[in-house]
């Protein structure tokens, strides 16, 4: 065995030694580092596991570091295992579900007044008016609340700590008088499945009312036309592949259904009304009900999450599949998204909140040796080709 030169640290080669001896039979020790860069007092046991069930490994190894005050990492570390001893362990904050529970009555207070704007095109003052309002806020809240719970009891299925969700209200300013709703996990994941179970919880519980509800709001939903008037201009949600058929098989034609485009082949006018290329002139479109509104914002939120970049949803999807290439992948979408502003400027603003506050990668599960299962990897795949047919690359436009 081999000790590379002390560089981060003084090693105290008593804790050196309880903390080997505590793995000796369960991880073979070939070398050891202290890495410069690490955290001070970061050890890299170098070598091999002596058991085949890495989870099970790993149990051991941490319930028996945690009484030293260590947190363990496994890693593939030059071309070997390594086992990397962190100092200190998480102890997960306690929230204030009061705090939760205030914003969650302010949204729906705000997506209820926002439902009512939309509905009487007015400022709602009497009770009539403001009730008009519950068929969006009920939708909203449903999907919103489908989301976030999809991935609050992925985590407490895997005993991963988190916070209820916290909502984001937004009277006026957002469309569906919300910016939507997260959930804080106190505590680190403990492998790639784990990872998977709970980013994919929530989209896929979202989708579980937003799809019903965006055909059940589509079905009611009337075909008007539509004409530039600068003085009363008209607002076009944005297509996506998924939303665009929906309408196709409700209304019996692609929609926006512009008179320039009326004898362009299907594929040329599904690729433009996808795009958000709006031409010279009118046409026909569907004036969509405040349910079918809230469940494409629902549809459009889902995709946004679902981008596979940095600790979005698809960002966990992605670093499943690729693991530590897809940061490479982050950073091509973040330059194709610098580009797409010249289509739509959100995404300007996507690119720059995630290249400077989310992040292009993507932090490694402590037990990064668990590669995904079959089912799993194929659950992956298809929330991918979810995310293409639900992405929207020019939502929200004046016509």
């Amino acid at each position: 065995m081999t000790t590379s030169p002390h560089e981060n640290i003084l090693l105290d080669g008593t804790l050196l030694g309880q903390l080997r001896d505590d793995v000796k039979d369960i991880f073979y020790v070939d070398s050891i580092e202290t890495p410069r860069r690490a955290a001070q007092g970061t050890i890299i046991f170098i070598g091999d596991l002596l058991m085949q069930d890495s989870e099970a490994a790993y149990d051991r190894i941490a319930e028996r570091w945690r009484a030293r005050q260590y947190t363990p990492m496994l890693r593939r570390y030059k071309g070997q295992i390594g086992l990397i001893a962190q100092p200190g362990i998480v102890t997960p904050a306690r929230s204030n579900p009061w705090i939760n529970l205030g914003l969650a009555i302010t949204t729906i207070l705000s997506v209820l007044f926002t439902g009512a704007v939309y509905e009487c095109q007015c400022m709602p003052q009497t009770l009539p008016q403001w009730l008009t309002g519950l068929p969006m806020m009920l939708a909203m809240m449903a999907i919103l609340l489908a989301h976030e719970f999809g991935h609050y009891f992925a985590a407490k299925y895997h005993k991963v700590a988190v916070t209820l969700p916290y909502f984001i209200p937004l009277p006026v300013v957002s469309p569906v008088g919300t910016l939507g709703a997260f959930i804080q996990l106190r505590s680190p994941f403990k492998t790639k499945k784990q990872l998977f179970d709970i980013g994919v919880a929530g989209p896929l519980g979202g989708l579980i009312f937003a799809i019903p509800l965006i055909f059940w709001g589509m079905a009611s939903s009337t075909v008007t036309e539509i004409y530039r008037d600068p003085n009363n201009p008209s607002l076009l949600e944005g297509n996506s592949i998924f939303y665009l058929g929906v309408k196709y098989l409700i209304h019996g034609q692609l929609l926006p259904n512009f008179d320039a485009y009326r004898d362009l082949p299907i594929i040329q006018k599904t690729i433009l009304l996808v795009a958000g290329i709006i031409p010279d002139g009118g046409g026909s479109d569907v004036f969509i009900t405040s349910v079918a509104f809230a469940a494409w914002f629902g549809l459009f939120v889902t995709a946004m999450n679902l981008l596979p970049v940095g600790q979005l949803d698809g960002g966990h999807i992605i670093y499943c599949l690729l693991g530590e290439k897809a940061r490479v992948l982050g950073l091509v979408l973040v330059g194709i998204m610098v580009l797409a502003g010249f289509l739509w400027t959100g995404w300007l603003v996507w690119a720059f909140l995630i290249f400077l506050v989310i992040g292009v990668g993507h932090p490694p599960p402590l037990n990064d040796l668990v590669p995904l299962d079959p089912g799993r990897k194929i659950l992956a795949y298809i929330m991918i080709i979810i995310f293409i047919i639900m992405f929207m690359p020019n939502p929200l436009q004046i016509l």
